[in-house]
């Protein structure tokens, strides 16, 4: 070591040189380099998710988590299955034993939960993902003196631009509620058509559905058949027929009820700088 520092101090053209060198190799790498501060992990994890609206957390279990904890636990690579019942939904997680190809894992659970067909009719289409943790790294905020809805069609065509740019996986609007529809009918008009509540509900129910229809098998495998009736707008409803009379006259929803698109009523709000907002998180690869 000693022959090597007293060569170096009588040759400082080799020095100067191996100085700039670590400095180059030091700004590449700086510059090249990756830093998150949350990086993205994926957990070996695999998570069912099934709405049943309306129904109590009993029935979801009896309905739901009960008939896919049947088709998926006999399958290879799985640790544990942790299931959760509560009104209106049913969440399963499956976990892979460790070192397992959580891809052919999340394959076969899809295949299986799909050929699913005794599921209740009102339960809605399962929603089956991969467990990824990712944190957002920028934030950005639509806001002003605007109406709800306005704000939220500006996030929605803003975070469709943004997700066409280069290197961006994700993006997705927070800070708003869920679309709703509200169906208001007051109660002369019940009166007027002898009808309740439950009966207008009733009847609503069965025209905004969607429905398994079972499968059919090919040489390739099974193509599942599924019915789509389910409605997202508040002018989907206004032709729904309540009360059909003996002279052929028919009543519809829009007879009797105010229909209009609206947001959940929840606790859920977001503010910049003192006026209404939505947010847009985005998330790179």
């Amino acid at each position: 070591m000693k022959k090597l520092i007293a060569w170096f101090t009588e040759n400082h053209v080799a020095a100067n040189l191996l100085m700039f060198f670590v400095l180059v190799a030091g700004i590449v790498t700086a510059i090249n380099s990756k830093v998150e501060i949350f990086p993205e992990t994926v957990a070996d994890k695999v998570t069912v998710t099934i709405q049943y609206p309306g129904a109590s957390p009993s029935e979801v279990e009896e309905g739901i988590v009960k008939k896919v904890e049947d088709v998926v636990s006999g399958l290879d690579g799985i640790k544990e299955i942790n299931a959760y019942a509560s009104e209106g939904v049913a969440i399963i997680e499956i976990e892979a034993v460790e070192g397992w190809d959580l891809d052919k894992l999340f394959d076969d659970i899809k295949s299986e939960v799909n050929r699913i067909t005794t599921l209740p009719e009102n339960a809605e289409r399962p929603v089956i993902k991969k467990f990824v943790f990712k944190a957002p790294v920028l934030n950005v905020a639509i806001y002003g003196n605007a109406p709800l809805h306005v704000l939220k069609d500006y996030a929605e065509k803003i975070k469709d631009d943004i997700t066409r740019l280069p290197h961006v996986t994700q993006a997705e609007v927070f800070g708003v509620s869920d679309p709703e529809i509200a169906i208001e009918i007051p109660e002369e008009n019940l009166r007027k058509y002898n009808l309740t509540l439950s009966q207008v509900a009733s009847i609503v129910k069965q025209w905004s559905i969607d429905l398994g229809a079972g499968e059919i098998r090919e040489r390739s495998g099974y193509i599942l058949l599924r019915a789509k009736g389910k409605k997202y707008r508040a002018s989907q409803y206004r032709d729904i027929v309540v009360l059909s009379r003996p002279d052929g006259t028919v009543v519809r929803l829009s007879d009797i009820a105010l229909i209009r698109d609206t947001f959940e009523e929840r606790d859920l709000g977001s503010r910049f700088n003192e006026l209404p907002s939505a947010g847009i998180l985005v998330y790179t690869g």
